[in-house]
């Protein structure tokens, strides 16, 4: 039930990207058909997240440290970018047009993500007792 939780939180919160960034679209005709790709979106950037994250991660450790955190913004961006592309590879009506709508995107979708984290109640890193 998280994981269901989590994706819906972050197909809002790129809805809420959509919105405001004239760099990001979602071209489907329907609301519905919005709201599925946005689904499927987040179900991409998701797994993209969950895989190349934490290698990118531990490959550019130095330049987490150097930078003190800062490349991540960066690095969530491209990601986002990428996730664009997999959806445009997979014919999904959903797409950014370049890096700077990616990188304001990826903040907008981390604070909104957040917020409706918090406000909904969800703990993302507690352990569940067993």
């Amino acid at each position: 039930m998280r994981f269901v939780i989590r994706v819906l939180i972050t197909a809002v919160a790129m809805l809420v990207a959509t919105w405001v960034l004239p760099g990001i679209e979602v071209t489907a005709g329907t609301t519905l058909r919005k709201v599925a790709t946005l689904i499927v979106v987040a179900l991409i950037f998701g797994v993209i997240n969950a895989v190349l994250k934490p290698i990118i991660k531990v490959v550019g450790c130095i330049f987490y440290i150097l930078t003190l955190g800062l490349i991540g913004l960066v690095v969530n961006g491209l990601l986002l970018w990428l996730t664009s592309w997999v959806a445009g590879k997979l014919n999904l009506p959903f797409h950014i047009t370049g890096f700077w709508p990616a990188f304001w995107g990826a903040i907008i979708i981390g604070v909104v993500s957040w917020l409706l984290s918090i406000t909904l109640g969800e703990k993302r890193h507690q352990q569940e007792e067993g």
